[in-house]
């Protein structure tokens, strides 16, 4: 583990070694034994007209609407362009599968890794541990200490969503989570992150993460 305040801009765009790999390139669909593995979507829908229909709390969060027939990554693109581009960050949360979208998330938070303190940086390197391996152990004792942690930071609220990304919360409560949870979270995180960045480096690192979530769209 970094001390805090030695991880900045600059060692997260060059140290790929600690970079968790692309989820859609680990998971695998259950298959049966005599047939080829297939890639699981990275997409909770087809479309972002299913995603509003099926997922209420979306349009909660969104001034924007798809339109019959938008595919993907064009309402992405026209979130991108309108008065309210934090919205792509919102839409990305929701669109894809929750380990793809904590993946996404957890690169936002890397950018902006100069400000964490010892903490942060630790629970950074738990879920990236998590993104690669998702083990319920692991996941369990994760959210058991975002939960008890003095400060609700970027990086807790996105190791809430993972303790709310599927299966119980914890060995004892079975209760099923909601599916608008973990992706509520993710946006916390990723917009709370930005919004502690200085004024000048906000519109950067919006385009920035867009362009991020372009590639994980892109992905079906």
């Amino acid at each position: 583990m970094r001390p805090a305040g030695g991880l900045n801009v600059a060692d997260t765009e060059s140290d790929e070694a600690t970079r968790p790999p692309p989820p859609e390139a680990a998971i695998q669909t259950e298959s049966r034994a005599d047939a080829p593995e297939q890639p699981a979507k990275t997409l909770r829908f087809d479309t972002p007209q299913d995603l509003y229909a099926a997922m209420p709390q979306l349009a909660e969060l969104t001034q924007h609407r798809p339109r019959e027939g938008e595919e993907m990554r064009a309402f992405l693109y026209r979130l991108r362009s309108s008065t309210t581009p934090e919205e792509a960050v919102t839409f990305t949360a929701f669109a894809a599968q929750p380990r793809v979208a904590i993946w996404w998330a957890h690169d936002c938070l890397r950018i902006m890794a100069d400000g964490m303190d010892a903490d942060d940086l630790a629970m950074m390197e738990r879920i990236a541990q998590w993104i690669t391996t998702p083990t319920q152990a692991l996941r369990h004792a994760m959210m058991r200490d975002a939960l008890w942690a003095p400060r609700r930071s970027p990086v807790i609220l996105l190791a809430l969503a993972a303790g709310w990304s599927g299966g119980p919360v914890a060995p004892n409560d079975p209760v099923p989570v909601a599916p608008y949870r973990a992706p509520r979270s993710i946006n916390s995180a990723v917009l709370s992150g930005l919004a502690q960045a200085s004024l000048t480096r906000r519109s950067i690192l919006l385009a920035r993460f867009i362009d991020m979530a372009e590639s994980v769209l892109r992905v079906y």
